[in-house]
């Protein structure tokens, strides 16, 4: 298998909802949602490629950064990769269903315990979606990490304690789709959290928990102030508000701010290892990959999520090959031009 085969076959599974495009820009896809766009104009969705491709890089060749080590440490699990498989559902209504649920959360779930990192599952307007994700993290003995979309209070607690009772390493929150029309049409209402309310859920699991949707300096404040154990920085792939910034502009002016105290996770955007290195100088710890591993999964299954993940991180061990980086902790805002 490789990524020309991968991406062919997802073209055909993913015909009149992704074109798996040469470059996953969002330009084709504006408006597209429901579908693999981005909202409206599709300016988030935008705006997060090409604020990543802004920045350039130092190249550095006369160093001793022969052999770059990618390992990364999350809550107490050693990974090989700071790449991590972002969580996504809605099989049905964006990507055609050629893939159910289940083969959906297995292909992400296994592609990416297969590369020694982890998968992330979502939560959808059918409980199915969050239900299925759950049970392949069961069978990966717990290495997953659930999210759950910005339910009524009863319901997050309930989704909680699924969570628990499959041992999962980590539950997050994607509290970017707090607008998601989907859900409320489909009797699923969401909305914004109050910082009480973060409190009460996070005070109520033993789990560590992420917040995924921070785009600003004083809710990146919130969620440590809350007790969150990640944040992640995000704008939905641009879904869910248009013109947004990038991931990319602000990400930094986050990690600022965190310091350090908890892991800050970002997407949006990131087609490459050398995107990966870019994040990572600008302050981020760890990415999640998002629409690559889409069509990894409708073109490949598990194997198609660790061909893309692999392939993605020796592009990151090359790129720190060239730009002085032995290590992770090297990659600093130095490399940037």
């Amino acid at each position: 298998m490789d990524m020309k085969t991968v991406r062919q076959t997802a073209r055909e599974k993913l015909k009149g909802f992704c074109r798996v495009c040469p470059e996953c820009n969002g330009k084709v896809c504006a408006g597209e949602v429901p579908g693999m766009g981005g909202l409206g104009t599709a300016a988030s969705f935008k705006n997060n490629v090409e604020a990543l491709a802004a920045f350039r890089l130092n190249m550095r060749t006369l160093h001793a950064a022969k052999n770059p080590d990618t390992r990364y440490k999350l809550f107490g699990q050693e990974l090989s990769t700071p790449i991590l498989g972002a969580p996504i559902t809605g099989n049905v209504y964006n990507m055609g269903g050629a893939l159910n649920e289940e083969e959906w959360a297995e292909a992400i779930i296994q592609g990416c315990l297969a590369t020694g990192t982890i998968g992330c599952t979502g939560d959808g307007a059918d409980p199915a979606m969050y239900n299925s994700g759950v049970d392949e993290i069961i069978k990966a003995q717990g290495r997953g990490i659930p999210f759950i979309k910005p339910r009524e209070q009863e319901e997050v607690l309930k989704y909680l304690r699924r969570a628990e009772e499959a041992k999962v390493l980590a539950v997050g929150m994607d509290t970017d789709g707090a607008g998601l029309v989907t859900m409320a049409l489909k009797g699923q209402p969401v909305g914004p959290k109050t910082k009480d309310e973060m409190k009460e859920i996070i005070s109520s699991t033993s789990l560590p928990f992420i917040i995924k949707g921070i785009m600003t300096v004083d809710e990146a404040e919130m969620a440590l102030e809350v007790g969150a154990a990640a944040l992640v920085v995000s704008n939905h792939g641009g879904r869910v508000l248009d013109h947004t910034p990038g991931t990319a502009e602000i990400v930094s002016e986050i990690a600022a701010v965190v310091d350090g105290r908890i892991p800050v996770i970002v997407d949006g955007g990131v087609r490459t290892g050398t995107d990966v290195l870019k994040m990572l100088a600008l302050g981020a710890d760890a990415v999640l990959i998002g629409r690559p591993l889409v069509i990894a999964a409708y073109g490949g299954g598990a194997e198609g999520v660790a061909l893309a993940i692999n392939t993605m991180t020796n592009e990151l061990k090359q790129a720190m090959i060239l730009t002085g980086c032995p290590t992770l902790n090297d990659i600093t805002m130095d490399v940037l031009y």
